[in-house]
């Protein structure tokens, strides 16, 4: 059996005010708690028209208070715009309201385009080549255990303290994320859905083989997160889906915005290449009725030797993608115990 975790990126609708997308978010964290998920965790966005989720720790406070069980977590902290001492402090916050269930995961990449990265934080380039530095500051500070020898921040502590801290998790699209996962020895999760799956076997296999074993994590953990989508068919998922594809087709040309209704994707004049572009997008996307996808996602957990797969999910009608979040957990037996 597999664990199934989520992954929300709170998308704007087309039609809908954005701050219902966040609501949203909040609310389904609630239903996928009941339908026996292991994990929930929340994006980093900024300046971005389709995922307006710009604030993952705020979203975790807001699930943190309506959830008893499942995980909570950031997918990811993009650490070269902060403070490793601040992420510290609120991820000790976070702990304190949920304590045992904050999964703080961590990214390098700007979530961003560079102009919005620069205005988040002008020293972010700089930031960026000191990665593992913040990392492992950070870990120290949000862990209670003491810096580096020579640190100049020693004696500096995160409160507040307490019995339990969060769960470090390194989420990554390359081989460099994995490699600091090994040196750290703590979990690593693939985004397989940016990268269409390219690249997940090297880098796993570099986790893997590089991993140095921590007091927390003497065994390697990875996870990967597919965009995976299910209905009481393969023709319903293929048009909800078409909400989604047509969303890529267009980011492909530089044009971001709120997701269309599968009518609308449907019926929208395309160019050539882009028919083909959306018809390829198709064919090889996790859609179908709930054998296909259940069948398609433990065979990538047996592809990968993995236990945990984290879903991702689109769709212009939140009934919808509740549905396939419902289907799944049935087929692969979640239980909210």
């Amino acid at each position: 059996m597999i664990k199934l975790s989520v992954l929300d990126q709170s998308v704007a609708i087309h039609g809908q005010p954005q701050d219902q997308s966040i609501r949203d978010t909040v609310a389904f964290a609630k239903v996928c708690e009941d339908l026996g998920y292991a994990r929930f965790w929340v994006s980093e966005h900024h300046n971005h028209p389709t995922i307006v989720g710009s604030a993952p720790e705020v979203m975790m406070a807001a699930i943190a208070a309506i959830t008893q069980r499942i995980r909570i977590g950031s997918a990811g902290v993009m650490l070269p715009h902060y403070s490793p001492l601040k992420v510290a402090e609120q991820f000790r916050i976070l702990d304190a309201l949920a304590p045992g269930r904050i999964d703080m995961g961590l990214g390098r990449a700007p979530g961003s385009d560079g102009k919005t990265a620069y205005a988040l934080n002008p020293n972010a380039g700089t930031a960026a080549d000191q990665f593992p530095a913040a990392v492992r500051d950070l870990m120290a500070w949000v862990s209670g255990a003491p810096l580096a020898d020579g640190h100049p921040f020693a004696g500096i502590r995160a409160f507040p303290e307490g019995a339990t801290s969060p769960q470090p998790w390194m989420l990554g699209t390359s081989d460099y994320g994995a490699q600091v996962a090994a040196h750290f020895g703590i979990p690593y999760s693939f985004a397989h859905f940016i990268t269409d799956g390219r690249g997940v076997a090297r880098a796993l296999q570099i986790y893997r083989e590089n991993y140095q074993p921590s007091a927390a994590f003497p065994q390697p953990l990875a996870s990967i997160c597919v965009w995976a989508l299910t209905a009481e068919s393969e023709d319903q998922a293929k048009y909800l889906y078409a909400s989604r594809a047509h969303n890529k087709v267009m980011r492909d040309h530089g044009q971001l915005s709120a997701l269309i209704s599968p009518d609308e994707a449907l019926a929208y004049s395309y160019t050539r290449e882009q028919k083909l572009r959306f018809e390829q997008l198709t064919a090889e996307a996790v859609i179908g009725d709930v054998a296909q996808v259940s069948d398609q996602l433990k065979s990538l957990a047996t592809q990968y030797e993995i236990d945990e797969i984290v879903v991702l999910s689109w769709t212009f009608d939140q009934p919808a993608r509740h549905r396939s979040y419902e289907l799944l957990a049935e087929a692969l037996h979640l239980s909210a115990g």
